[in-house]
């Protein structure tokens, strides 16, 4: 048995034990543990109530408790450094990597509504248009697209798209353009555009990255011109929140077919989610006249109900991945980086004071 007391029983006798050092049970004698303010001991009383105190500095007990916070303040500065750096690489380099669009995209974009050719009673038509971003003819700044769109009436059991005879087919276009990967804006000069391919000018299938409630220059396949999309509204769609842009087109010199003039008008309106620069809902009224005034297309489409969902679906996925990377973690590890490094001077300035007043005792 060890008995552990504090020094200084008067009429004791005693003799000091280095640090880590203890004394073990005799047989036949009696122990008894007594306590003090100063420094630690061992009492012993043998059968004739002979007293022994056996010093032991305070310190010696104190010893592996200093180098446990010693150690641990070490651990919790090196790990606020890795915590501090960690938020702000997430500050400062993720936003310009996450807000760029990614070299991947292959979307599929399904529209309904209605058409009249020529006067005829209004059909049914659906629309699909396939964006896919060609990785090898694209860079680190600029993106080309290769996008299709088939217009078709929606009747008789119609495929996405059909042939040039087919009496059912509205129209059928592909588009090659060059976008910046973070202001969405065309570039009309890129060395990955084919020598025919089509001058744009301002956005044309996205808006930029934090889109601002201002108004943008935008694209019109149709008119083959930039055109005002001025910002008109806030709104909401499936949970997400959103800017909308109105276009307004009118008397636009077109094409109405191979060789013949006419004139186009076009009432849009385009519902932005802001962080991304995604469309998810997307509008058109357009009327198509020949020279002469006669109206040969009238056509109303939109984003149908399952594709507003997915886009919607997709855009707060989108939306959760940046704030994550540009909000949240920056946010965690900057703030528990400060505490660790707190924590680790508070330890270390613990342990100096220790290691003096160790000093000053042994002296």
């Amino acid at each position: 048995m060890v008995l552990v007391a504090a020094a200084g029983a008067a009429g004791a006798r005693g003799r000091h034990l280095e640090p880590g050092a203890r004394a073990e049970e005799t047989p036949g004698r009696r122990h008894l543990s007594v306590g003090r303010d100063s420094s630690v001991v061992i009492c012993h009383i043998d059968a004739a109530a002979a007293v022994t105190w056996v010093t032991v500095p305070k310190y010696s007990f104190l010893g592996r408790g200093t180098a446990v916070r010693k150690n641990l303040g070490a651990i919790l500065l090196a790990l606020s450094g890795f915590l501090l750096v960690v938020g702000l690489l997430a500050l400062i380099w993720a936003p310009g990597q996450v807000k760029k669009l990614p070299l991947d995209v292959n979307s599929v974009t399904h529209l309904s509504g209605t058409v009249s050719k020529l006067g005829s009673d209004e059909q049914p038509v659906k629309v699909e248009s396939i964006s896919k971003v060609d990785s090898d003819a694209s860079d680190d700044d600029v993106a080309v697209w290769v996008n299709t769109s088939c217009v078709v009436i929606d009747v008789d059991d119609a495929p996405n798209c059909v042939d040039d005879s087919d009496e059912r087919l509205v129209s059928a276009s592909t588009d090659v353009f060059a976008t910046d990967r973070v202001s969405a804006e065309a570039v009309e000069e890129f060395k990955g555009l084919p020598d025919d391919a089509t001058k744009h000018v301002g956005l044309i299938n996205k808006w930029p990255f934090d889109t601002e409630k201002k108004d943008y220059e935008y694209w019109d396949g149709t008119a083959d011109a930039a055109v005002k999309a001025v910002y008109d509204r806030t709104d909401e769609l499936e949970g997400v929140d959103l800017y909308v842009y109105k276009i307004d087109i009118k008397d636009a010199d077109i094409e109405v077919a191979d060789g013949v003039a006419g004139t186009y008008d076009n009432a849009g309106e385009v519902w932005v989610e802001p962080v991304t620069g995604a469309i998810l809902q997307q509008s058109q009224d357009q009327q198509r006249y020949l020279a002469d005034g006669t109206k040969v297309l009238d056509l109303k489409i939109k984003f149908t109900d399952d594709q507003v969902k997915e886009s919607a679906s997709d855009a707060k996925d989108n939306v959760g991945k940046i704030n994550l990377l540009t909000s949240t973690i920056p946010i965690v590890a900057l703030s528990a980086g400060v505490i660790a490094l707190l924590a680790a001077v508070l330890l270390i300035l613990g342990n100096r004071r220790a290691g003096t007043r160790r000093d000053s005792g042994t002296a």
